[in-house]
This record gives structure tokens, C-alpha cells and sequence, in this order.
């Protein structure tokens, strides 16, 4: 054994090179562990709200557009097809849309912002399948109602609101998605008002 006297102040200087070694270290190994947590830029990309042009949709026309690798309708109404909206109520199993499938601010007879534009997620609520947009056929589904959506997979059948029939696999409405309009041609598919 050495009877040198301790040197406190090298030990003291090598604790805290240390202790400072060690935290840098520490913090070098957690960075990329934090960042590994967050969404990469394409998948923020897949679920970015969707910007849609409708100034050049004719009335009666459907349009479909990729959300969070969903399909979306963009419906152009006829004021036909408006006016058969309330004829139906009782055939439906939600005519009201009190099941939430909806945001707050659509929960109006027509499940729309503006009544001659429809916008919904293209999938049944049943299965998952993609209904088929009838748009002057449907009579055959549901006698007296000329437009609407059928799912070819189960036969679940959707007004033009997106509204379920009564009798069939499907036991929700059709999911409309947040969005709002950024000017009277364009809406913004995916983004409420308030998030913008």
C-alpha cells in the first residue's frame, strides 16, 4: 500500500469528466430513440388533409380522392336528388345521424356543409367493401329512389346522404370525413375549420 496523499482536486476533475462523458453519451443514444417515436415524413404526407377542386364537377357527377389511403366520394347533388332526401326517413335505420359517424356540423338531413356537394368515405360500414355509386339505377335496389350506393359484396345499400337502409349487413352510416371549404370551389378534405 502507497501512503501518497489523495489528490482531491484530480478526483474531483475526472468525477465530473465523467459524469459529463456519460450524460453526453446518454443524450447521443436518446435523440435518435425520441425521433424514432414521431411519424415519418410520408406517412404525416398519407395522412395530410387533401385539397379538392370541384369548380369543373357536373351535377350528378362522383369524383374519388385518396385520404389516409381511404377513397373518397365528392358528389355533385342534383336538386332532385335533394328534394328525395326526406321522402325515405322511414326506410333508414339512422335518418337522423345520431350514430357518430359524422362530425358535429354535419349532422343535418343532408350530411353536408352545402347541400349539392356530398362527401363521404367510400367504404361500408359492414365489411369494408367500396359500395357502387348508382346514380340513375338504384330504383332497382330500393323501388321509388332513383340514386344512391350499393355495396356488391353483402348488399348493403346507402342513400345519397350516405344513410344505411334498414334489412341490410351494414349497421352504420357511411363516414363522412372533417373537412371544410377553403373557397366556393375547393374543399379541404381531412382538416376541420378549427384545425386550419
Amino acid at each position: 500500500m502507497s501512503n501518497a496523499p489523495v489528490n482531491s482536486g484530480r478526483r474531483k476533475f475526472l468525477t465530473l469528466t465523467t459524469a459529463v462523458v456519460g450524460g453526453v453519451g446518454a443524450v447521443a443514444v436518446a435523440v435518435p430513440f425520441v425521433k424514432s417515436w414521431s411519424p415519418s415524413e410520408k406517412a404525416k404526407a398519407a395522412g395530410a388533409p387533401v385539397a379538392v377542386d370541384i369548380s369543373k364537377i357536373e351535377p350528378g357527377q362522383l369524383i374519388r380522392v385518396a385520404w389516409r389511403g381511404k377513397p373518397v366520394w365528392v358528389v355533385s347533388r342534383t336538386q332532385k336528388v335533394i328534394d328525395e332526401l326526406p321522402t325515405h326517413d322511414g326506410q333508414l335505420r339512422d335518418p337522423d345521424s345520431q350514430e357518430p359517424q359524422q362530425p358535429d356540423y354535419i349532422t343535418n338531413l343532408g350530411r353536408a356543409l352545402k347541400p349539392e356537394i356530398f362527401i363521404a368515405v367510400g367504404i361500408c360500414t359492414h365489411l369494408g367493401c367500396s359500395p357502387s355509386y348508382l346514380p340513375d339505377s338504384f330504383s332497382e335496389q330500393v323501388q321509388g329512389i332513383e340514386s344512391g350506393f350499393f355495396c356488391p359484396c353483402h348488399g348493403s345499400k346507402f342513400d345519397m346522404a350516405g344513410r344505411v337502409f334498414q334489412g341490410v349487413p351494414a349497421p352504420l352510416n357511411l363516414v363522412i370525413p372533417p373537412h371544410y371549404y377553403t373557397s366556393d370551389t375547393t374543399i379541404l378534405i381531412g382538416s376541420d375549420k378549427g384545425d386550419a
